[in-house]
Formats: structure tokens, sequence, C-alpha cells
């Protein structure tokens, strides 16, 4: 992980945009694995989607079938 904030701030841009690509990979992941979390708890797909800052609709098209088979 520190590595990657290293290379996020090189002065070499294709250190950094592949650093960007990472992090935005790794981003990906965890808001994933949290959103799976929240709907194992119970939480609804508009309260999932008020903390991430989206509409319920764009949260649920994105993570439904992921998470819960679609429902």
């Amino acid at each position: 992980m520190a590595s990657l904030g290293r290379e996020a701030t090189n002065a070499d841009p294709a250190v950094g945009l592949q650093a960007a690509a990472a992090l935005r990979r790794l981003a990906e992941q965890l808001e994933l694995e949290h959103v799976r979390r929240a709907r194992t708890l119970g939480w609804s797909w508009r309260e999932i989607a008020l903390r991430l800052n989206l509409t319920k609709q764009a949260v649920h098209h994105k993570y439904a079938a992921l998470v819960d088979g679609g429902s």
C-alpha cells in the first residue's frame, strides 16, 4: 500500500497513471465488500446510496446482481 502511494505521486506520468488505475480497482473492491456487508446486515439500497452520495437506482444497478441476485 505504501508503495502504491509513492507511485501515485511519482513525477513519471506512466507510473502515476498505473497507480491511479490500481487505486481505482482497489476502491471498487472496497466499495463492493462494504455494499455486500451492508446488505447482509439488512441495509436498504437507499441507505447504501445515501452513504455513497449516489442515487438508489445507480447503486442498485451497479451492485444488485453482484450482491443479492438482482433483488
